[in-house]
């Protein structure tokens, strides 16, 4: 079995894993400011290429409760370093799409690898920490996803102008092979429990139609004028049946893909104030 990581070898897997975690929340803001470059290069609309970024966010979103479920049936570290390789050839397969429903597909997969990513960064930063350094692990995992977003539009902005959109992709390719090889030999012989568990199909199907409609509505309303189009009407119909249903489904279900019955407890279901002076 695996010594702890200790002193600067942990400093050093800390930081892949969170740098893993930071392009991952990147890319959810970076192409943004690169849509007229994206529209203008493969011949369509603003509109068309604002997709791009509508189907990360749905792919990403779908993705994140079944982290768990991957997780415990393949091991968290397994799971984290596959998606992180993944989301680096994805990255190239993006900056070589010559159409928009290339990208569109290469951004769909991009999502479901990052959706992964996000929440097992912080598993894993919690896993090689000792429980004493818990709350260091939880700042480096903060950093990352505050930063992001921000440096994003940026790095977009920068690359755009100066060496096409494609670069946005491009760059995460030495990022995710860098990180991913070297924590490969960083977590090399550490011990994973793993377990089989029931897959909730039915919980899966009603996330994915409830979140891909609402993402939708949210996206595509300002260009339809919102609840005047009958798109958007419908949309919010089948968004609203399917949460509703979803909620009930979850709540009842025994292996549930969204454990919604946290919210018991009070530190998830309850806000307290704090004293006044």
């Amino acid at each position: 079995m695996a010594k702890p990581l200790t002193g600067a070898t942990l400093i050093f897997a800390a930081l892949l894993i969170g740098l893993g975690n930071f392009i991952v929340v990147l890319d959810s803001s970076i192409a943004n400011v690169s849509i007229p470059h994206i529209a203008g290069s493969l011949g369509v609309s603003v509109t068309e290429a604002t997709r791009v970024i509508t189907f990360y966010a749905v792919a990403d979103a779908i993705t994140v409760p079944l982290a768990g479920w991957l997780a415990r049936r393949f091991g968290e570290q397994r799971m984290f370093i596959s998606a992180f390789i993944a989301f680096g050839a994805i990255s190239l397969l993006c900056g070589l799409s010559r159409s928009i429903e290339m990208l569109i597909a290469g951004r769909i997969l991009l999502g479901l690898a990052g959706g992964m990513m996000r929440p097992l960064s912080l598993t894993l930063l919690l896993r090689v920490f000792p429980s004493e350094k818990a709350t260091l692990a939880t700042i480096i995992w903060a950093m990352t996803t505050t930063v992001a977003p921000i440096a994003g539009p940026i790095l977009g902005g920068v690359i755009s102008d100066n060496a096409g959109w494609a670069w946005i992709f491009f760059i995460n390719v030495p990022v995710a092979a860098f990180g991913a090889a070297s924590l490969f030999y960083l977590l090399r012989g550490r011990r994973e429990e793993t377990a089989r568990s029931p897959i909730d199909v039915v919980g899966l199907a009603l996330l994915v139609t409830w979140v891909t409609s609402l993402q939708l509505l949210l996206d595509e309303g300002r260009n339809l004028d919102w609840f005047a189009a009958t798109e958007i009407r419908a949309l919010a119909v089948v968004a609203a049946i399917g949460f509703i249903a979803f909620l009930i489904w979850e709540l009842t279900e025994k292996h549930p893909i969204v454990n919604l019955r946290v919210f018991r407890h009070r530190r998830f279901s309850s806000w307290r104030r704090s004293p006044m002076p």
